[in-house]
């Protein structure tokens, strides 16, 4: 290391400034609020299906069968 050192100073050094902005550069983040970070988590969660819901079709069927169970029982 004493080696490098003494060879060529500024190259160490510019190789150190590198190495230190290439680090910063992996730290970034793509947002710059936390609304924009949750907006798009939620957006990407919904393109993959994670909040579709089957509610709306169980509670359809269950009245369509409530509704032909009282016709039956009415005739």
């Amino acid at each position: 290391m004493d080696s490098i050192r003494k060879r060529n100073p500024q190259a160490a050094l510019n190789s150190l400034e590198a190495a230190a902005i290439s680090a910063r550069g992996g730290f970034a983040c793509m947002f710059s609020t936390a609304e924009e970070y949750e907006a798009a988590l939620i957006s990407e969660r919904r393109a993959s299906g994670r909040y579709t819901s089957r509610w709306p079709l169980l509670m359809f069927i269950g009245c369509a069968m409530m509704i032909a169970g009282t016709v039956l029982l009415l005739t």
